[in-house]
């Protein structure tokens, strides 16, 4: 019984420095949360036959239970050692004249396919300020093209110039210790190592928040919650 207990603490001692352990939370809104409106599409018909039911803008997306999607949530300081980018590619479609998802983050030098599944003309326009800006254009017959990103930055906006309503964000990092929160606000990061880091929630119109959090042992948790800003004076 002895042996046993001591290679199943071996095994799940192997397991935690394999995989490590990781924080996990949720982000929030206070307040009343705006109506978002429904996208103008009808400067192009086939946007509008493209949707069964008509997109609205994702500019703040909270569900019941008061948790915000599309937040960009990451280990802002506290790491060490270098990190390759994955071999899964990353995926930005454009249906019905939206960009999917609205929010993505990517590590650098990670390939991203950008989708046209409209069969219509669209033109990718990434408006980067420390890696190299694009406009490139997708006729309906080209379905694919893929990009890198070679330098960490904060996110930064995508958009489309035929149809100015199209808007995506991209987050670059330089690890793969970074999370987008889901439709209930919910986020997971793992494969960290012990220690005290700085994490960091961004969004698009709430701005950011950070946090500092300790990882022992188990994982650890961090919650935000965000308000709509104040109007300036």
């Amino acid at each position: 019984m002895k042996k046993i207990t001591l290679i199943t603490t071996i095994v799940i001692g192997m397991l935690a420095q394999t995989f490590g352990e990781g924080i996990s939370g949720k982000v929030s809104f206070e307040g009343k949360t705006p109506k978002m409106k429904k996208l103008k599409l009808e400067a192009d018909p086939i946007c509008v036959s493209n949707n069964a039911v008509p997109p609205t803008a994702e500019w703040l997306i909270v569900d019941e239970s008061g948790g915000v999607k599309n937040m960009i949530v990451s280990v802002k300081e506290g790491l060490s050692g270098s990190h390759n980018p994955p071999s899964e590619k990353v995926v930005l479609d454009q249906q019905g004249c939206v960009y999917r998802p609205h929010v993505l983050a990517v590590m650098a030098g990670q390939n991203v396919d950008i989708l046209n599944n409209d069969g219509i003309m669209h033109n990718i326009h990434a408006l980067p300020t420390i890696n190299r800006e694009f406009n490139k254009a997708m006729p309906k017959f080209k379905k694919k093209i893929t990009t890198q990103f070679e330098n960490s930055e904060k996110p930064f906006k995508i958009k489309c110039d035929v149809h100015p309503w199209m808007i995506a964000y991209i987050g670059v990092f330089d690890h793969p210790f970074f999370a987008v929160t889901g439709d209930d606000g919910t986020y997971s990061i793992s494969g960290l190592s012990p220690g005290e880091y700085v994490i960091e929630a961004w969004h698009e119109k709430l701005g950011t928040q950070t946090a500092t959090v300790t990882v022992g042992d188990g994982s650890a948790t961090a919650d935000f919650t965000f308000k709509k800003p104040s109007k300036k004076k």
